[in-house]
């Protein structure tokens, strides 16, 4: 697929990058920036176009709520908390952490410790494999 092709995109994304770029327009920037922006939207979003490989891994409700939990995360730093108030804690006890809320460092650190081959190269859901 040809950069800037936008064939593997559903309808609907199709239709919110428009509805987006057309926001961005209203507002005063540029055609070509209004654009931009809204495809960024779009796949960070929805992940991208409908394609094969690492994408698709995830399910939408798993996405959902990573994206929940990263705004709720987003918002607790805006009012001064720390980012990892609750994980570093948790992980730092060996408590029974879900591998999926830690980070990639923290499942690097974690496959060290375990010697796990390869793990500089991998990532994150292939750490989470590795480990689990």
């Amino acid at each position: 697929m040809a950069r800037g092709d936008k064939s593997t995109y559903t309808t609907a994304q199709k239709r919110k990058a428009e509805h987006i770029a057309e926001s961005y327009e209203e507002r005063g920037v540029s055609d070509k920036e209004a654009e931009a922006r809204a495809w960024a939207t779009v796949n960070k979003q929805s992940g991208g176009g409908e394609k094969s490989g690492s994408g698709k891994e995830k399910s939408a409700t798993a996405k959902r709520a990573d994206r929940k939990d990263s705004a709720r995360r987003a918002a607790s730093a805006r009012k001064g908390h720390p980012a990892n108030r609750g994980r570093a804690s948790a992980g730092s006890h060996g408590g029974s952490t879900s591998l999926t809320a830690l980070t990639k460092d923290e499942l690097m650190k974690r496959a060290a410790a375990k010697n796990v081959r390869g793990r500089s190269r991998m990532r994150k859901a292939e750490l989470i494999k590795a480990l689990s």
